[in-house]
């Protein structure tokens, strides 16, 4: 009898693993990171991109505390339907409220809050496009961590900092957290935590500065 939610053979059990932070913080850098190990240990993923699904998915909200809801909730909502199904899903959105990821992790059940937290003046500092400097300069509304606020995890599974850890170390974190909490195995994960990627241990930039 099938409930419709079909898994490849061998595959475990399924996460969705949510990066959350600041502009700049490195989320999507973390995130590709982690990917590029899943995918030497031949696991199926989907990652998902705050900006890209604010260009596909939630093409034309705003950046009002509802629209930004409906967006996080869209996001949830498509991650909760491949995480059943054994994709493990990586969400890298600053999704700036604490109930929105709440609610998130409420649909979901197989959640791991990855808080990625250098402080606002390192994510300044990497800001190559100088949207916080408009922001600051009240050019742009509604940016979050300035003219927005953004609700820090009380309890997230991992923090990292990634003004004082290597992207390499912060993924070897998550792995870790999916480890211990029945997502991967331990020979495997042991195995892609020693496979390094010179690229995955550089300082990250500012390459990610959307405004989700």
């Amino acid at each position: 009898m099938s409930d419709g939610h079909s898994r490849a053979a061998g595959e475990g059990r399924a996460a969705v693993v949510w990066f959350t932070g600041l502009s700049g913080a490195g989320k999507s850098t973390l995130a590709e990171a982690v990917a590029a190990k899943l995918r030497g240990l031949g696991r199926r993923f989907e990652l998902l991109d705050g900006d890209v699904v604010r260009t596909h998915l939630s093409k034309g909200l705003s950046f009002s505390r509802e629209d930004r809801d409906i967006n996080v909730a869209r996001i949830a909502f498509v991650a909760h339907l491949l995480a059943r199904n054994g994709i493990t899903v990586l969400v890298a959105a600053i999704s700036p409220f604490r109930v929105t990821r709440d609610d998130a992790r409420a649909l979901i059940g197989d959640f791991v809050e990855v808080h990625v937290a250098p402080p606002l003046d390192e994510c300044i500092k990497r800001d190559v496009k100088g949207l916080y400097k408009r922001a600051i300069a009240g050019e742009i509304a509604q940016f979050t961590g300035i003219s927005d606020p953004y609700e820090p995890p009380l309890a997230a599974e991992v923090t990292v900092d990634t003004s004082a850890v290597s992207v390499d170390e912060g993924a070897r974190a998550v792995l870790s957290a999916l480890r211990e909490r029945g997502y991967l195995d331990d020979a495997a994960t042991a195995d892609a935590a020693a496979a390094t990627d010179e690229t995955q241990a550089a300082r990250i930039t500012g390459s990610e500065h959307g405004h989700e």
